[in-house]
C-alpha cells in the first residue's frame, strides 16, 4: 500500500468528485505533493487534515458515544498474516479472530474497529454482503490478501483425494459455524452437487486455521478445508481448490488513527512481503485496494 493517495483514490475516500479534489489542491486547502505533473496526497498528512476539516459537507450532528468510539479490537476471520502484523506493528490493536460471520455481527454491534472477512459471493468476495449492512455507515472495505484454500491432509494418508468428491469416507475436520471457511465449504459442496451428508465430519470443531491444521497433524481427522499457509506450518500435504480474497472492514475514523496507521505501515513494508512469502499461499500485490466505501 503506497504512502500517497492518487486523486481518484482520495476522491473515493472523501466521497466527492475528482474535480473537487483538484479545487482543494489548487486553493491550498489540502496537503498535496506535485511529482512529474501528477498530484499525490500523503496519507499521514491527509489523516491529520481530516481530523480538523470536512470537504464541503453540512455540519454533522454531535455523535453519540457509540458513533465516536469503538474498542481497539480486530475481529473476524482468522488469518496468520494478519495475526503476525498485529503483533509486529505494535499497534495495540487486540485480536479476537473467531470467524468472519462473528466479525460481521461484532462490527454491526460497534464492538471493534476492524473485521477480517472472506465471505464467498456470486462472482466475488465480501462486497455485496458488506454493502447490504454498511453502505450507509462510515466503514471502508480494503483488501488485505488473497489466499489459496484447499484440502489439508493428515500425515501418512494412503488415499490422497484430488477434490471434494474424493473425501467421501475420510474423517473430515470442520470449523465453527461462524467461520468464513464453513461458508466457502458450502459453496464448494454445492458446486460438486454434494451436501454435508456426503462428508464424514468428526464431532469436534476447530476455531482457527492453525488449530485445524494442528488437528490434522495430530491425526484427529484425515482431511479438512484450510489455507495453504496453515498446511505449510505443519508440513502437511495440501490440495488447492480455490483462491479467496481476505478483506478488512475498517471503521473510517479508526483508519486514520495512529493504531491502524501502524498496522498499515507494516503492511507496506518489506518484512510484510517476506512474511507472506514465508507463510506461503498468499498474494498481497493488491493489499490496500478499496472495494467499498460507506456513507
Amino acid at each position: 500500500m503506497p504512502d500517497f493517495y492518487t486523486t481518484r483514490e482520495l476522491a473515493a475516500l472523501l466521497r466527492v468528485k475528482e474535480r473537487k479534489v483538484y479545487d482543494l489542491a489548487a486553493s491550498g486547502e489540502i496537503p498535496v505533493r506535485r511529482v512529474t505533473g501528477k498530484l499525490l496526497f500523503p496519507r499521514d498528512a491527509i489523516g491529520r487534515w481530516l481530523d480538523t476539516n470536512a470537504p464541503s459537507a453540512p455540519p454533522a450532528a454531535t455523535p453519540s458515544p457509540s458513533e465516536s468510539e469503538r474498542p481497539l479490537i480486530a475481529v473476524g476471520g482468522h488469518d496468520p498474516l494478519l495475526e503476525w502484523a498485529l503483533r509486529e506493528s505494535g499497534s495495540g490493536i487486540a485480536g479476537f479472530l473467531d470467524g468472519a460471520v462473528d466479525g460481521l455481527k461484532r462490527a454491526e454491534a460497534d464492538q471493534c474497529i476492524v473485521a477480517g472477512l472472506h465471505i464467498p459471493e456470486d462472482g466475488g468476495w465480501n462486497v455485496a454482503t458488506v454493502e447490504a449492512k454498511f453502505a450507509r455507515k462510515p466503514w471502508v472495505l480494503i483488501e488485505w490478501a488473497r489466499r489459496r484454500r484447499g484440502l489439508i491432509l493428515r500425515p501418512g494418508l494412503l488415499r490422497r483425494p484430488k477434490d471434494l468428491k474424493d473425501v467421501r469416507g475420510l474423517r473430515f475436520q470442520a470449523r465453527q459455524a461462524a467461520s468464513g471457511s464453513e461458508l466457502v465449504l458450502d459453496r464448494l459442496l454445492a458446486a460438486e452437487k454434494m451436501t454435508r451428508a456426503d462428508l464424514h465430519t468428526i464431532a469436534a470443531v476447530e476455531r482457527s486455521e492453525m488449530d485445524l491444521a494442528m488437528s490434522l497433524a495430530q491425526g484427529s481427522a484425515d482431511v479438512g478445508l484450510g489455507i495453504e499457509a496453515a498446511a505449510r506450518q505443519f508440513q502437511l500435504d495440501f490440495v488447492p481448490l480455490i483462491e479467496e480474497r481476505f478483506d478488512l472492514l475498517v471503521w473510517r475514523k479508526a483508519y486514520f488513527d495512529p493504531p491502524f496507521q501502524k498496522l498499515l505501515a507494516v503492511s507496506r513494508s518489506d518484512r510484510f512481503l517476506a512474511r507472506a512469502n514465508a507463510l506461503g499461499g498468499y498474494d498481497v500485490s493488491a493489499s490496500g485496494a478499496v472495494h467499498m466505501n460507506g456513507a
